[in-house]
């Protein structure tokens, strides 16, 4: 990411993520705090959510992350574009709240997936985040000192698989936090609200004079 950032000639940026995009936020502003103007989160993975990701009742959301993992997956999602729209629907669908916002880009997400690659490549994400994931169930993620770029972070209301209640320990991880609810949308907000996603983006950079277009 620095180094497109170097192609790209920026020297200060503000940076935006959600989900697994969040997570790799996490050591580039450990990395290089003085090129990020500010941070804006939506629902993503941080190591304050410690073992409750494993918890009993998470199972049946977190299944993915250790079929994904297998030699067979890509070959069964991938064995017609029928399963993969079926599996990569069951997510689409299942993890939001505003259901037809996801339902309209189905199509558009399965014929992605569906080019050589894309799915053992995407797949391979799980692979590579394993024994974090694994250091971060068992409580055994190390303690870092906290990042102090500005940061914001909208968290859905209605994520099925990253619960609100677990917002409570950010602030360990962020030493200037701007955190709310997202209200009416799951665990997309920012396909399953657009407008008010982009809006809570740009207020956010517009508090730290920084320009949005």
């Amino acid at each position: 990411m620095l180094a497109l950032l170097d192609a790209l000639g920026l020297e200060h940026v503000g940076v935006v993520g959600h989900d697994v995009g969040g997570a790799a936020m996490l050591p580039l502003a450990r990395k290089a705090p003085d090129r990020l103007v500010g941070l804006f989160f939506f629902d993503f993975v941080y190591p304050g959510i410690g073992p409750r990701m494993a918890a009993p009742d998470r199972l049946n959301e977190i299944w993915y992350q250790s079929f994904n993992q297998l030699d067979m997956a890509p070959k069964l999602v991938g064995a017609s574009r029928e399963s993969c729209r079926t599996y990569i629907g069951h997510f689409l669908t299942h993890w939001a709240y505003r259901k037809e916002s996801l339902e309209q880009v189905l199509d558009i997400f399965t014929d992605n997936f569906m080019k050589p690659g894309n799915l053992a490549g995407g797949f391979a994400h799980y692979r590579g985040a394993h024994a974090a994931r694994i250091a971060m169930m068992k409580g055994e993620a190390p303690r870092l000192p906290p990042i102090n770029v500005p940061t914001c972070v909208r968290w859905a209301e209605h994520d099925p698989l990253f619960p609100y209640a677990w917002t409570n320990r950010l602030h360990e991880t962020f030493g200037d936090l701007d955190l709310a609810r997202f209200p009416d949308v799951g665990h997309f907000p920012h396909r399953e609200d657009p407008d008010r996603a982009a809006h809570e983006i740009g207020a956010f950079f517009a508090r730290l004079d920084f320009p949005t277009c």
